[in-house]
């Protein structure tokens, strides 16, 4: 039997042997690091034996695939430590998440901070015994007669029981779980674990039923990287926008209205200058603006496909006897303004871009400062064009987002997400749209990986996932490519030929939502904006009243040269207007003491570098007009 690994080597193997055998054998350290294994591309556990030729791709921890693994172990672990010490538990599910994992609970009363930490305990011993895991299969009934005291996994199985499959368990030690795997091979790989927190959340997120107790945690092969990752977790506190959001009076988060957020003057700057840049690069790559209802007639939504698709998520009213929904989505209104005219090939392709506000039902535990709002601003566009200038509007688009994550010193990387079950259409268009946008960025050289089934209900899409200042990740741009509403809503244009045509339909996002997108700004630069974006660019600081009448001078300058300026005329020492100062992250402070005003000079304080002496406010004007003309991020190069 013949076996392709990595790299297109081929190796004969006897029938049988399993993805934890073929890792041994090719030794250097793989049998202890591998924690899953994919054959010809389906995710598999270590120990299902392999009995025909195939590709088999062995995933350590460093591939989604195997962390993944690693930390589903990991959840097993935590609930086995959960029976050994509250044995009257109810034990609902426990998966992988993007960072770490979790388990929910159902338990008389929540577990507190020294509950968490006993359960850590007994996981690390868990852990040290080495306990293997075993994967098992049982019929509906004695699936069901395992699992008679535990009532949540009662109800998964009764789900597959009419189904006549047969119900896949793995056992470790004295625990066993409904589960379909994979898992690592024994807990001893699990060298580093860590209970991060606790909370509550609804049975399969529905509010009418059981709220149960969720614990997080996070585990590694190595306790150097668990130490590594606490470390990035403090410096992520420090950074958390919320915290930085009130401090430095940018917005509010108000009970009158639940994810819905109040921008404070401060932050409405924010928001107004990336609007502006938004619109002047938007410009630059030849996008007209449009503005669209914020509110459209049920018929509207049916015919896009959203009434079916996402009516859950979206907000209802009645006018005129007619339902109405807001919009989660700005698309249909920028199809009506494409169908307002009929259009000539020689107008496409048609760039139309809209900065329109949208509401989503969120549910109220999935709330999470400016990161998960029910009300937004997203920078949209929809580009109208020819099958043949589908390559070319990708690479555009490409270029732009490159662009503007570039001036915010973010890396990223791009996903290549498909056809979803859930989907609008034929297979085949879905193809060519796939094969179009893999075309497009292998032309281009750019890496992607690919995100099976998870693209847009009408069509796939190229994900952006930016990275920040510390190594986290976050998904913002995005482009979809759509071949779907284009024939739902009938759009046309004149040919060549003088013929009718039907028009290819890309969305894009590059901010996504600005609310987020600034979000994930204030934590990039925990608050310390550059000096371009920041919202009080210089804070004026006399030492004593007799500075007052040349603090208020020095100020005026400032504003007449298109400066954002506060100028701090209380009595208060020099000392605490500084530390002020400093904790609003200004990027600039000009003290002036009796010295400065009579050579007629300002103390420089940078926010970055400190004391920078004193010049005269000419030379110092010029150099901070230049830093804001050139859009200086201020953050020093990633290595």
């Amino acid at each position: 039997m013949n076996i392709t690994l990595k790299g297109g080597v081929v190796r004969e193997y006897d029938p049988g042997v399993t993805p934890l055998e073929i890792a041994k054998s090719l030794g250097g350290g793989l049998y202890k690091a591998v924690c899953c294994a994919k054959v010809d591309g389906e995710t598999v556990d270590l120990r299902v034996p392999i009995d025909h030729d195939c590709e088999v791709v062995l995933c350590t921890f460093d591939d989604p695939e195997g962390r993944h693994a690693f930390w589903h172990t990991a959840s097993h672990v935590l609930a086995q430590a959960v029976q050994h010490l509250y044995p009257e538990t109810k034990f609902a599910i426990g998966p992988a998440i993007d960072n770490g994992f979790y388990y929910d609970f159902d338990l008389e009363k929540p577990f507190t901070p020294e509950d968490l930490e006993k359960i850590e305990a007994e996981m690390k011993k868990i852990v040290s015994e080495g306990i293997p895991l075993e994967r098992f299969e049982l019929d509906a009934d004695a699936a069901l007669d395992l699992m008679k005291d535990q009532p949540y996994k009662q109800e998964l199985i009764e789900e597959h029981a009419g189904k006549g499959e047969k119900i896949s368990f793995f056992r470790q030690g004295d625990f066993c779980d409904l589960c379909a795997g994979p898992h690592v091979e024994d807990t001893s790989k699990i060298r580093a674990v860590h209970l991060t927190s606790s909370t509550g959340a609804y049975w399969r997120g529905d509010a009418k039923k059981a709220m149960l107790c969720r614990v997080y945690g996070i585990a590694f092969p190595k306790q150097k990287e668990l130490d590594e990752y606490l470390t990035r977790m403090e410096e992520a506190k420090k950074r958390d926008h919320r915290r930085l959001g009130k401090e430095m009076k940018l917005f509010a988060l108000m009970d009158e209205g639940p994810g819905f957020p109040f921008f404070l003057p401060r932050g409405m700057t924010v928001k107004n200058l990336l609007i502006d840049y938004w619109r002047q690069i938007h410009t630059r790559y030849g996008y007209q603006e449009i503005s669209t209802p914020i509110m459209l007639n049920r018929g509207l939504w049916e015919r896009s496909g959203h009434w079916d698709h996402y009516k859950d998520n979206m907000y209802t009213t009645v006018i005129d006897e007619t339902d109405f929904a807001i919009k989660p989505m700005n698309c249909p209104g920028g199809i009506l303004v494409y169908k307002t005219d009929m259009h000539s090939y020689r107008e496409l392709p048609m760039r139309m871009g809209e900065l329109g506000i949208v509401h989503r039902h969120e549910l109220s535990g999935a709330l999470h400062g400016l990161m998960r709002v029910r009300c937004f601003t997203q920078d949209d566009a929809h580009i109208f064009m020819t099958p043949e200038q589908i390559k070319d509007e990708i690479k555009g688009v490409v270029r732009l987002i490159d662009e503007v994550y570039s001036l915010f010193g973010f890396t990223y990387h791009v996903e290549l997400s498909t056809m979803p079950e859930d989907h609008m259409g034929d297979e085949s268009v879905w193809e060519m749209a796939t094969d179009a946008l893999r075309a497009a960025m292998e032309e281009m050289g750019k890496e992607y990986v690919v995100n099976e089934g998870d693209g847009a209900f009408y069509g796939p899409k190229l994900d952006f996932h930016l990275e920040d200042s510390i190594g986290r990740t976050w998904q913002c741009g995005t482009i979809q490519l759509d071949f779907q509403l284009p024939e739902r809503f009938e759009l046309e244009y004149t040919g060549a030929d003088g013929e009718r045509h039907r028009p290819v339909m890309i969305h894009r996002v590059v901010f996504g939502s600005i609310e987020r997108f600034i979000g994930i700004l204030i934590e990039h630069f925990a608050g310390a904006f550059p000096a371009w974006l920041a919202p009080v660019q210089v804070k004026v600081l006399p030492i004593t009243e007799e500075q007052a009448a040349y603090a208020d001078e020095i100020t005026e300058k400032l504003r007449d040269a298109g400066l954002r300026v506060e100028c701090d005329q209380r009595r208060e020492k020099i000392g605490y207007k500084i530390r002020e100062a400093q904790l609003e992250k200004v990027p600039y402070m000009l003290v002036l003491g009796a010295k400065e005003q009579q050579a007629g000079t300002v103390a420089v304080r940078s926010r970055s570098r400190g004391d920078l002496g004193a010049q005269p406010l000419e030379g110092f004007l010029v150099s901070l007009l230049e830093e804001v003309r050139s859009r200086d991020n201020g953050l020093a190069p990633k290595e």
